[in-house]
């Protein structure tokens, strides 16, 4: 099956070539046109360098109908590709967030039914056992009612590797945009589809690296949902890792319920070894290997022909709280949502 890899601007970019260049069953094509000159993780440079196949430009890969295509661009250009690979007939896997608008949004997961192809939203965390273990024990009742949720999302800033992470033009927003997204997932996921009938955010840019002058884009945020139920998640998105962490980031949700208390944590910490050319403990995540059971399960969909998921409209209704976030920073105050409706 071919497949093909669009841009490689996202930090997992790199990633799912990786876990798809050796596969038999993959014939793996690449583009990156917008890439900028002379950057050594982009572009052409990057594909010699991974020993991959790589084209010109994405009329050139669309040429060749791939059967799937997987888009690694900046946020902002997510409509464009997702709308050309619909035309020739390929089944997507696109990178959070669906989009950065949900004008956006609506027109991808549009234009994708209307060619009958699958839009798979790049949310590998609830691919997760321990995750799927976790419904399980709120779906016996295990937990009873589930009274709050607190989710944690933390990673270094990305911006420091791929600058356009800050850039609220191509990514739509900054640490709120980039780290909301999956613990709002998780919640839908655990929640059955219901979404948060308000929703309040604060932000601030103090956890902005040194030397970043005026930065445009929060680093650090913190949102409050309340449910029609009266369950109250929090989430905290913030770039708040220091580059000396031992990880790049981390993802936990605390689940109180009125039998129990269960916490999850997607990347727990494992000791490794101690490395003694910097004195210093090694640690690696405990963790299966998310993006490619994710991948496995978006190649099975597009072999198939069946829906992928989790869908563009789970990709939407993320978003929704996202952007909701952005308005109550904007006006200081909680936000109804569709939700209440």
């Amino acid at each position: 099956m071919k497949v093909a890899v669009l841009s490689f601007a996202h930090v997992h970019a790199a990633t799912y070539i990786e876990l798809l260049r050796d596969r038999s069953d993959i014939e793996l094509i690449t583009t990156d046109p917008d890439a900028p000159p002379g950057d050594p993780t982009r572009g052409k440079t990057l594909a010699d360098e991974l020993g991959i196949t790589y084209r010109a430009g994405y009329e050139e890969v669309f040429a060749e109908r791939p059967r799937a295509v997987i888009v690694t661009s900046e946020n902002a250009r997510h409509r464009q590709l997702v709308e050309q690979a619909a035309t020739v007939g390929a089944h997507i896997l696109c990178e959070k967030p669906i989009a950065t608008t949900e004008h956006d949004a609506r027109a991808m997961i549009d234009a994708c039914e209307h060619a009958g192809v699958s839009l798979m939203t790049a949310y590998p965390v609830r691919f997760h056992p321990a995750f799927t273990a976790l419904r399980h024990t709120l779906a016996d009742g295990s937990l009873g009612r589930l009274l709050s949720v607190h989710g944690v999302n933390n990673s270094r800033p990305p911006g420091l590797a791929r600058p356009w992470f800050a850039d609220p033009d191509l990514a739509g927003g900054g640490a709120i945009m980039d780290h909301t997204l999956h613990i709002a997932d998780l919640l839908d996921v655990l929640l059955d589809g219901e979404q948060p009938t308000k929703v309040y955010a604060v932000a601030n840019t103090l956890l902005t690296p040194d030397g970043e002058e005026e930065p445009k884009v929060e680093s650090a945020g913190l949102l409050t949902l309340t449910y029609a139920h009266g369950l109250v998640a929090t989430i905290d998105c913030s770039w708040s890792h220091p580059s000396s962490h031992p990880n790049w980031g981390g993802l936990t949700l605390t689940c109180v319920g009125q039998r129990a208390l269960a916490e999850f944590d997607a990347f727990p910490p494992l000791l490794d070894g101690y490395d003694t050319t910097q004195a210093t403990i090694r640690w690696e995540p405990g963790a299966i290997d998310l993006d490619a059971a994710m991948l496995d399960s978006f190649l099975d969909a597009a072999r198939t022909g069946r829906r992928a998921h989790p869908d563009g409209e789970t990709g939407l209704r993320s978003l929704r709280t996202v952007l909701a976030a952005y308005e109550s920073l904007r006006t200081s105050q909680p936000v109804v949502t569709a939700g209440a409706v």
